[in-house]
């Protein structure tokens, strides 16, 4: 045998980079295929995971059966490369035996995708060879060089962080602006190079504080205000520089050796104005979510930086209004998520807006033992929980992000931990940004299904409900990144409409699922799409195939908004997946009539 021949410079000189997507593409090339379901459940189409466009490749690693002379002889590989080569008109080399046998072939110079799915072919056509991948090209994964890296454990640390650091390999947020429409923006220079374009929409002037109605400016002037101005018992405040410490957990500039970093660090901000003094107006905030998602607002130039997603790290009490929902669901129509804080007052999310309204993301906080924070909000209507803050057990154990060092106005910039509901919501926009750069062609409804497909058990407890687990960023992104758009599993549906009786018995819809083994997942998604004129009238409920129910939404009294346009997560795990699943729906109180229009189940 003679000794492994080296790489040889007189066969192709300089290589032809080639992307791992494009070997990818042929290795992977005829294998899709398609499953009908029953009848009325419409048609399901099954993907392989395709490979996400990644670091040049140049080689090939072929892996012969143990008794092809290629798998002992380099000789007998380097002759079965040239061979291979001769066909696609290159000359392959092989370059070296690796340890576990396999053999490593260099495709040569100017090889084109389609000589190189010939080549590929070939090698599978051949009886003799086992496997035939690529040589991919891997980085080092170091720890951003921000100098407060290390006290961001909400992003990393393995207990209760978000696992952000493990999706910057696959996306960190390029080519998608997020809209967080809060306080303004106060100029910090850790943010600075990810801010574009906003808008101040704080039309009373009593609100903004800056001497102004609305315009293009939305710097942030403070929002302090002194012992009750904003009402009796409110007591004082300085200013808060909510918005800017909000933009710095979703966008920080990262590897700058400064500061912090940012969970969607290559994403642009654009700051929308609606929060000042005692607070903001729904009028504006609807407006801030119209224009951000591309919408037209009188006396407002068009917007030119169409956010992809919305963060309002914000709320009040009462149920969402038909008037804030329509502005959310136009936004969602056009294609923008919507991301809400659940709030902060250890009470049930659904008797404040717009953490209860539909078509939104809602953000309960967890802290760093990954239980829900003391004052987070919590209910049915939660989506998920990410990383707020529990500070009452030490100020590190809050959210750092950037601010301000002014009490009133503007002064040095400056770093802070923060804790709240307000602090998780941007952690969940950051992963939307990530996900959205990913795969841009994501919808919003494929984007939270895919956040809650993808979470994980909380670490700690949840008394009350925190939507489908604690977020993964890691997990989420990886999975919408080589999915191709295909973030939720196989989902059965039943598009018939039903009629709801007011005050009636309660209405069945089915669902047959057949074609699974084993049980349905813990993470179960349920899908539900009512219309409704008083939504809080409604009990729903999902009936397994051995006629177990699990409670997806209870009847409120102080649930008045319309309409039901929800996931639900549900612990299914103890159920057989095949057979016959029912959505059970009952209206409890008399005045109001709706429709159950569709419904769908996610494995």
């Amino acid at each position: 045998m003679r000794p492994s021949p080296s790489p040889s410079p007189s066969r192709g000189g300089r290589r032809k980079l080639l992307s791992v997507a494009a070997i990818s593409a042929a290795l992977l090339a005829g294998t899709t295929t398609t499953v009908a379901a029953q009848p009325s459940t419409g048609t399901v189409r099954v993907t392989p995971a395709a490979q996400s466009a990644a670091a040049p490749a140049e080689r090939l690693i072929v892996g012969y059966k143990s008794g092809a002379p290629e798998a002992k002889s380099n000789q007998a590989a380097d002759a079965d490369a040239q061979v291979k080569g001769e066909k696609a008109g290159e000359d392959l080399d092989f370059q070296r035996r690796l340890g576990t046998g396999a053999a490593l072939v260099d495709l040569g110079t100017e090889l084109k995708k389609a000589d190189v799915a010939d080549v590929i072919a070939q090698y599978r056509a051949d009886p003799q060879v086992a496997y035939v991948v690529p040589d991919r090209l891997n980085k080092p994964q170091a720890d951003p060089n921000d100098t407060e890296y290390a006290k961001q454990w909400d992003l990393f640390e393995s207990t209760a962080g978000m696992r952000v650091p493990g999706a910057w390999s696959t996306s960190t947020g390029s080519g998608v602006t997020v809209a967080v429409i809060d306080t303004g923006y106060v100029a910090h220079s850790d943010v600075a190079a990810n801010i574009v374009g906003g808008y101040d929409f704080i039309s009373d002037t009593a609100v903004s504080v800056d001497g102004d109605g609305r315009d293009s400016n939305p710097a942030d002037p403070g929002d302090w205000y002194a012992t009750d101005e904003c009402g009796a018992g409110t007591g004082s405040s300085s200013s808060s520089w909510h918005g800017t410490h909000v933009a710095g957990t979703i966008a920080a500039v990262t590897n700058n050796n400064k500061g912090v970093a940012g969970i969607a660090y290559h994403a642009k901000i654009s700051p929308l104005r609606v929060l000042g003094k005692c607070g903001g107006y729904d009028s504006d905030i609807i407006d801030a979510i119209t224009w951000a998602s591309g919408g037209s607002v009188s006396g407002v130039p068009a917007n030119t930086n169409v956010a992809k997603v919305i963060n309002m790290s914000l709320g009040g009490s009462g149920a969402c209004t038909s008037a804030t929902q329509s502005a959310i669901n136009a936004a969602v129509n056009r294609g923008t998520t919507v991301v809400v804080a659940a709030g902060n007052d250890n009470d049930n999310a659904s008797k404040y807006s717009p953490a209860s309204c539909s078509n939104v993301i809602t953000v309960a906080a967890t802290g760093r033992t990954g239980s829900r924070a003391s004052y987070s909000n919590y209910g049915s209507i939660v989506d998920i929980a990410a990383p707020g803050g529990e500070m009452s057990t030490g100020t590190a154990n809050g959210i750092l992000s950037t601010l301000n060092s002014g009490t009133k106005t503007p002064s040095s910039e400056s770093y802070a931990y923060y804790q709240g509901t307000s602090m998780a919501t941007p952690h969940i926009v950051g992963l939307v940004a990530l996900m959205k750069s990913a795969n841009p062609s994501l919808t919003p409804a494929q984007i939270e299904s895919a956040i809650k497909a993808n979470a994980r058990a909380l670490p700690g407890t949840c008394s009350g409900g925190c939507g489908a687990g604690l977020a993964d960023a890691t997990k989420t992104v990886q999975a919408v990144a080589s999915s191709g758009g295909s973030t939720g599993g196989t989902t059965f549906s039943n598009t018939t409409a039903l009629s709801i009786p007011d005050a009636g018995s309660a209405v069945e819809s089915s669902i047959a699922v057949s074609g699974r083994s084993g049980n349905a997942p813990s993470t179960l998604q349920v899908g539900v799409d009512i219309t409704h004129t008083y939504r809080g009238d409604l009990v729903i409920d999902l009936v397994a195939p051995d006629g177990s129910t699990y409670r997806l939404k209870s009847s409120s009294t102080s649930d008045s908004a319309d309409n039901v346009s929800a996931t639900y997560t549900v612990d299914a795990s103890s159920e057989t997946a095949n057979g016959t699943w029912k959505l059970r729906v009952q209206d409890v109180a008399a005045q109001d009539t709706g429709t159950l229009n569709s419904w769908k189940l996610t494995f």
